[in-house]
């Protein structure tokens, strides 16, 4: 796996990945703020045809915007990072799906959980996004085009970011990606 905007502090093992998430990082492209930013963390592995990552995601959110999640990236114009992002001072389910333009779309949560699983299956011109806080009862958070690429790699991986704030630290376990068949 490879850093895209490595964060000054990880730990990798087998099983987990713990990062202190840089403060002033961010993923999102001109909607609403009228900026580009592609400086979040990205620790990520290539990967072609259609398959599906999973993750188990425990942060320590503070600050507006503080967030944790996968990410899956064609190039800086055409990717999706879903997690969780904190606003309003709880942890709500997130997804910001971009082509050449971010959009942004949560599920409004009351509580902040300590954990979050993911799972993002991509297959052909699609993604699916789905969520669990008990690693059984999963949710379908959003689904989404995404370019289909027949013999070319997709980036996909771990992200993590602090816009506002000046960090925090999360803990990603048990990722991994598995082919699908159509």
């Amino acid at each position: 796996m490879n850093w895209q905007n490595a964060p000054k502090k990880a730990t990798i093992t087998d099983q987990k990945v713990q990062v202190q998430v840089d403060g002033g990082t961010d993923f999102w492209r001109v909607t609403h703020y009228g900026f580009i930013r592609d400086n979040g963390h990205f620790y990520y592995q290539e990967q072609e045809g259609d398959f599906m990552a999973k993750v188990k995601i425990t942060g320590q959110y503070k600050e507006l915007y503080d967030q944790a999640g996968l990410m899956i990236r064609l190039d800086e114009k055409n990717w999706i990072k879903t997690g969780i992002e904190y606003v309003k001072g709880v942890q709500n389910v997130s997804a910001v799906v971009t082509r050449e333009v971010s959009d942004w779309s949560v599920v409004p949560r009351q509580d902040s959980p300590k954990t979050v699983w993911l799972t993002l299956l991509r297959k052909g011109d699609y993604v699916e996004i789905q969520y669990s806080f008990d690693n059984k009862d999963f949710k379908m958070l959003r689904l989404a085009y995404f370019p289909p690429t027949p013999g070319k790699k997709v980036q996909i991986g771990l992200m993590c970011a602090a816009p506002d704030g000046k960090g925090f630290p999360v803990t990603f376990e048990d990722f991994s990606v598995k082919p699908v068949q159509q």
